[in-house]
């Protein structure tokens, strides 16, 4: 199982689709068996509906991470609630 992330320079985005444009970017690929590797990606378009989080990055702290020797944890696995059900059929919404 892998897990990735891409980081780069926000050159743009739009506030309809929530498209973003990466420049300098490069693509983190996590792993449970090897440390991360990274990918060149340079410019980079990332569709809005494919975000899940926009952050800001702390250069000091990312450069002194030794990427070589992390590794992704095992996803946790999906755990089925129950719920309990009720009439909603008398609520009124205003």
């Amino acid at each position: 199982m892998t897990r990735r992330n891409i980081v780069g320079v926000l050159k743009g985005f739009d506030l309809q689709a929530t498209n973003i444009i990466l420049y300098e970017s490069h693509k983190r690929v996590y792993s449970t068996k090897e440390g991360v590797q990274q990918l060149v990606l340079d410019l980079y378009i990332i569709r809005g509906d494919n975000i899940s989080i926009v952050g800001d990055l702390n250069k000091e702290l990312d450069a002194s991470l030794e990427l070589s020797k992390l590794r992704a944890h095992r996803p946790i696995r999906n755990h089925v609630h129950g719920f309990r059900t009720c009439d909603i059929s008398n609520i009124r919404t205003e």
